[in-house]
């Protein structure tokens, strides 16, 4: 897949109706339905202040949750359509559905300079099975198609692929951005690339260890991911995290890894607990001889001195999933010392979404790192050398 992909500038779109794939997908208050979080709304403005400056009329749209059965209140997008508003300081027309007869009706109204907001384009049943009536009815309110909702491009949909075939299709500034970034990384990095994989499973990371294994100079392995080798190596586990359906393809990773040159670098002490609870005493153990009735939770500060180390003369590091249980105070030292590390390398540092972005920010290092992916799931497409659906539609320049 190629990672040049035309953006929102190498297109007209003046005066044009312009269908705008964002990422609303926000964490909102169960009670309330109060969003709790505007993150990915605020990511969303220089692209949409940029068609508004350039005079286009913005035709949003996104999804929400996961509606099991067609449209549901619960899963309206109009609270963001009110918060949107507030941040851009112009009304944001809502409509009533995706492709009925009221979101038609004000997309053929829509002036230059307005923006409108369709419904959850989950309530349509053909969204996630990338039904082409529906793309096709989607771009016919339109003239150009402006993806910039990174955090679904690893899926094909109607509003993140289908949309495509009937309109030129280009990316906006968050999508050019991860591209850049994370894509530049991948295809062309400052050397040495470490790589940094935490996160409960192996079978997750299968695809990422596999295209690493060619790309990466170092490979640190933490999280409860990391006790599934230390199983394949010999080691006893105890009640820790294991998928003893992958401990060969464990032996393969390392062997590949010697193969290869590749540096390969697992925990060598471990915090483990009796139980999994934000209260249970934290003991010290070798990572080889964790006690049968203990579980790994944590890495180690001998570790910690290890993988520090590894990053310390990096060009450039990328990071996905915790070392721990970072939730739990008790445990999260691991996953503080490694972005600790990151924040004081000279590296290009770049964090894959999901977990690790949480921990990051939820850590404090958030402003420290040079890139933070807005994408969890599509991050780990692109670490796995997989095309993604959303990105592979687009034009290339």
């Amino acid at each position: 897949m190629s990672y040049n992909k035309k953006t929102v500038k190498d297109v007209d779109v003046k005066g044009k109706k312009v269908l705008l794939r964002c990422d609303f997908n926000v964490p909102q208050d169960k009670q309330t339905g109060e969003i709790t979080d505007d993150k990915r709304i605020v990511a969303a403005l220089p692209t949409i202040q940029y068609l508004l400056g350039q005079n286009a009329a913005v035709i949003a749209c996104s999804h929400l949750g996961k509606p099991k059965e067609g449209p549901d209140p619960k899963f309206s997008l109009a609270p963001v359509a009110k918060r949107l508003g507030e941040l851009l300081g112009q009304e944001v027309i809502m409509a009533a559905d995706v492709v009925g007869p009221d979101a038609m009706a004000k997309a053929a109204a829509l002036q230059p300079g307005q923006i409108m907001l369709l419904e959850n384009t989950r309530f349509e049943k053909g969204e996630t099975k990338n039904d082409p009536e529906l793309a096709r009815k989607m771009a016919s309110m339109a003239q150009v198609y402006v993806s910039d909702a990174f955090g679904s491009v690893h899926r094909a949909h109607a509003s993140t692929a289908g949309v495509a075939d009937y309109l030129p299709a280009v990316s906006g500034f968050l999508i050019a951005k991860e591209l850049e970034v994370m894509g530049g990384a991948l295809a062309n990095p400052k050397r040495p690339l470490v790589a940094i994989l935490g996160g409960a499973k192996v079978s997750s990371k299968i695809g990422v260890i596999n295209n690493l294994l060619d790309i990466a100079d170092t490979i640190i392995v933490g999280g409860g991911m990391a006790y599934t080798f230390v199983k394949a190596m010999g080691g006893t586990v105890g009640t820790s995290l294991l998928e003893a359906d992958w401990l060969d393809y464990c032996k393969e990773m390392m062997a590949k890894a010697k193969e290869k040159n590749v540096r390969l670098l697992l925990p060598v002490d471990t915090l483990c607990a009796a139980e999994f609870s934000a209260d249970a005493k934290p003991e010290l153990v070798d990572t080889m001889h964790i006690p049968d009735d203990r579980m790994g939770m944590d890495i180690g500060p001998k570790t910690i001195a290890l993988f520090s180390d590894a990053v310390k003369d990096a060009g450039t590091v990328i990071w996905n999933g915790p070392m721990g249980v970072f939730e739990f105070p008790a445990f999260a030292e691991g996953t503080r010392a490694i972005a600790r590390a990151l924040a004081q390398t000279d590296a290009i540092t770049i964090v894959g979404g999901g977990d690790s972005a949480a921990a990051v920010a939820q850590l404090g290092f958030a402003d420290q790192m040079t890139y933070i992916s807005t994408g969890g799931g599509a991050s780990l497409y692109l670490l796995e050398g997989k095309a993604l659906p959303g990105v592979a539609c687009l034009l290339d320049k």
